[in-house]
């Protein structure tokens, strides 16, 4: 007789959703050293850049079809699996299936606006309001918190740097997920999955640890009129998102 599967403790689908810039790949690194999920490095943003995302040989060409597999993986993979993802792209049909905010624990970092764009802009001076990407993180946060009635959490990046081990503790317990103390160190080098979008992640590919790392940028919101416009544009949204940070500041509840 074959023996009955364990009760599954946490989530099956844990997504981080954060707009470009604000440390999430650092807390991604972090997820991976944990050794207990399976690891997705921006599968959506993979897909509509690229045209496909590969899955255990599978390529992906359709929004919903690569939520199917993600679900599917985490069902027949016998571990959780944790993606996240950036939002300087609207996910119009992933927006639209009603397993998204359903099937799947959504949770979100943020970072100070003026911070992010100052880093985005950087590296790309075209910038878009919609590529900054707070106004569709909160679009994601509220289908979420609408379609399940509870607030998802929010990390807040300045948390997440000045109180590490707070900050995932508290992640931790919103998630359901076994605290692991050990996974904020690691061993510095560049990941596999990062390399479609290298370029952007050298600095968690040097990391060893949750660290500050703000940049020094000649055009910031304070110099840039273009930038301080996107600036103005994109706060509301992240005041909203702030307000339901969690971090031991604060207790873990939202």
């Amino acid at each position: 007789m074959t023996a009955p599967k364990a009760a599954r403790t946490g989530p099956a689908v844990i997504a981080m959703w954060s707009p470009p810039r604000c440390r999430s790949t650092a807390f991604e690194r972090m997820m991976i050293e944990r050794g207990d999920l399976t690891v997705l490095h921006e599968p959506f943003n993979v897909l509509v850049s690229k045209g496909s995302y590969e899955i255990g040989g599978r390529v992906l060409r359709g929004q919903t079809a690569l939520l199917d597999a993600i679900i599917d993986l985490a069902e027949t993979g016998g571990r959780p699996v944790y993606f996240k993802d950036t939002t300087d792209f609207r996910y119009t049909e992933l927006l639209a299936d009603p397993r998204f905010t359903t099937a799947i624990q959504h949770t979100f970092i943020i970072r100070d606006p003026a911070e992010a764009i100052a880093s985005h802009y950087a590296r790309n001076p075209e910038l878009t309001a919609e590529q900054v990407g707070f106004g569709l993180c909160h679009e994601i946060f509220e289908a979420v918190r609408a379609a399940t009635g509870t607030v998802p959490p929010v990390v807040d990046a300045d948390d997440l740097v000045t109180d590490p081990a707070g900050t995932a503790a508290a992640y931790s317990l919103r998630t359901g997920l076994p605290h692991r103390p050990d996974a904020l160190s690691w061993q510095a080098g560049e990941r596999s999955e990062w390399r479609v979008f290298e370029d952007w992640h050298r600095d968690a590919a040097a990391s060893t640890g949750i660290h500050t790392r703000s940049g020094t940028y000649a055009d910031t919101v304070h110099n840039n009129p273009r930038l301080a416009a996107l600036h103005a544009a994109q706060l509301p949204f992240h005041e909203e998102l702030r307000a339901h940070r969690i971090g031991a500041h604060r207790g873990a509840a939202a």
